[in-house]
């Protein structure tokens, strides 16, 4: 479903329900480090009223089908406390020039046990998605960031990161 924009609505707005082909891809944990500048914030709202932020990479995040996100997070981030007492949690990222805002209904990845990383692993589906965009200027990118020093150390545990989550989401009764 899309909102078509009118000459005096400059914003075009798409609701979606499944992620996008571009979105997909991106989520898809392929091709890691040509991927590695790209960020998502993800935002969840704790007790006291107060929004967190915890910023994600895509070694922390796959799409194992059309409607689900699974996430890897350190269980000391406050989002990984918020979401273990409401289950919810908004993803927020620029792509293909669009803004997405994606609500997030998130459980413990059953099966993720059992590897050593001491990251917390979840999976949500999409409650509902928005991409916004307007005609009169392009997102080029979010938050972006450069990894230092130890950056082949990241991109490795990034990877072990993913096929953890993708065995884990293809494992029976996730």
């Amino acid at each position: 479903m899309s909102d078509s924009p009118s000459p005096e609505r400059p914003l075009e707005q798409n609701v979606f329900d499944e992620w996008p082909d571009a979105v997909r891809t991106l989520f898809d944990g392929a091709s890691l480090t040509s991927k590695t500048g790209f960020t998502a914030s993800l935002l969840t709202v704790d007790a006291n009223g107060h929004v967190r932020t915890s910023l994600l990479g895509v070694g922390e995040l796959y799409a194992p089908d059309s409607r689900s996100l699974c996430i890897a997070l350190w269980p000391q981030a406050r989002a990984a406390r918020v979401i273990a007492q409401n289950g919810r949690a908004a993803l927020t990222f620029v792509c293909e020039e669009a803004f997405y805002q994606v609500q997030l209904r998130l459980v413990p990845l059953a099966g993720a046990a059992g590897d050593d990383s001491g990251l917390v692993y979840l999976i949500g589906s999409i409650d509902t998605g928005e991409a916004q965009s307007v005609r009169y200027a392009r997102l080029t990118s979010g938050i972006t960031f450069e990894l230092e020093g130890e950056g082949k150390a990241v991109l490795d545990r990034w990877e072990r990161q993913i096929e953890h989550l993708k065995q884990a989401a293809a494992a029976p009764g996730r």
